[in-house]
């Protein structure tokens, strides 16, 4: 029943938020909350599993509004100088992002080569599952199964994007102490938080009930144009997320909306409001907590050896290119900090991976408005239409 998955992920980020207070270094190290209560949630089901042959498992429709909410606000809270401003460095963050997952499948065929394995296993391991996530590995296992002969080809694609997501959740904020701390980074301007609220409120007034209700009708009035979109497009042979329309569709109405425009609430369009960004938190952390809670450990053991090769060293790769690539050419600066971050969620996880491990960076040292523009746009959109056409690519020559 959705209800109680949706109960069960709060409790999860109750939990995640608990362990964080008392255990210095998941603080220190700005892992997520939903990701340490979603792991220890999902080790204590694999055990459950163990000793009593139950297997537990949630019914996550609650799970995909959350994440049409989470983009919304994103969209939410662009304005077009900002993309403006973000132009040459989302190109710059998209090559890379491109470049690095040609590697990514190069690493993958080179380790699965070592085990005697098709190269497609390796590809399996590569930006099929880690880059593409879980959606890009089961649509994509079917056909590499026919093709290739590897009748487990969805397990092992389920098997590297579940232990890519935690390796993700893990890498982000690790990455971005490392480099402020190293290079002795601060924010440049102190800027209201995308995602999450600070304890004060930045000093001003409190969020009321109506704040928060304007905030919900503004992100639905979004998803109606989103899905509207989503279906127009639909017509045209090409299916898109739906989180990504609605993503676009609150760019839109917030940049040509005016402030003076009257609204049945009597206040702005509020982007960029406390109450936006007190929406973001709930429905990422939470997004993320159902996602992580819901992982079946135990389907994963008997691939685990070949997978955690691969993984491993995709892992080393993700880590290198972060620091010496993406780190300077983004600028070195703190905001390019908060970009590995995100780009240690893309690399190895899932967009949302990326938004919670740059939403720990900023709650802990500081936002930067700039990554939370450009990040969701290439790896909610850019690296999807890359990937449909890498991944063929690589089946066909390798």
């Amino acid at each position: 029943m959705a209800f109680f998955a949706v109960t069960v992920g709060i409790l999860v980020l109750f939990v995640g938020r608990r362990l964080n207070s008392l255990i210095p270094i998941l603080k220190e190290f700005s892992i997520p909350k939903p990701v340490t209560g979603g792991i220890l949630f999902s080790l204590l089901i694999a055990l459950v599993y163990a000793t009593t042959d139950i297997e537990i498992e949630f019914d996550l429709m609650a799970r995909d509004v959350l994440l049409v909410y989470f983009f919304t606000t994103i969209g939410i809270n662009a304005s077009f100088k900002d993309l403006l401003r973000g132009g040459m460095p989302l190109v710059i963050l998209l090559v890379i992002t491109i470049g690095y997952m040609i590697i990514q499948n190069l690493t993958g065929i080179g380790v699965a080569g070592m085990f005697g394995l098709d190269p497609a296993v390796g590809l399996l391991g590569g930006s099929i599952s880690l880059i593409g996530g879980h959606g890009t590995a089961i649509a994509w296992a079917p056909r590499v199964a026919e093709e290739f002969g590897i009748s487990n080809a969805m397990e092992i694609g389920i098997a590297s994007a579940t232990f890519g997501l935690i390796l993700a959740s893990l890498m982000g904020g690790p990455i971005a102490k490392f480099l402020i701390t190293r290079h002795q980074l601060t924010p440049s301007t102190k800027e209201q938080l995308d995602v999450g609220v600070s304890d004060d409120n930045g000093g001003g007034k409190p969020i009321t009930a109506y704040d928060f209700l304007d905030a919900i009708y503004a992100i639905h009035i979004c998803v109606i144009v989103g899905f509207l979109l989503n279906e127009a497009i639909a017509e045209f042979g090409l299916q898109l997320p739906l989180f990504v329309t609605c993503l676009f569709a609150g760019i839109v109405i917030t940049n040509v909306i005016p402030d003076s425009y009257p609204r049945v609430s009597g206040a702005v369009w509020p982007s960029r409001t406390p109450a936006i960004a007190l929406i973001a938190d709930i429905s990422l952390g939470t997004f993320l907590a159902m996602s992580l809670m819901s992982m079946q450990l135990w389907t994963l053991i008997d691939l685990a050896a070949p997978i955690f090769a691969i993984l491993a060293a995709q892992f080393v790769v993700a880590v290198l290119i972060n620091i010496f690539i993406v780190f300077p050419v983004m600028g070195k600066g703190y905001g390019a900090a908060v970009i590995c971050a995100g780009f240690g969620g893309i690399s190895l996880g899932s967009t949302p991976t990326a938004m919670a491990n740059m939403s720990a960076v900023s709650q802990r040292y500081g936002n930067s408005h700039l990554a939370f523009i450009i990040v969701p746009l290439v790896c909610a959109f850019f690296i999807d239409i890359a990937n449909a056409l890498i991944i063929p690519y690589f089946l066909a020559n390798f």
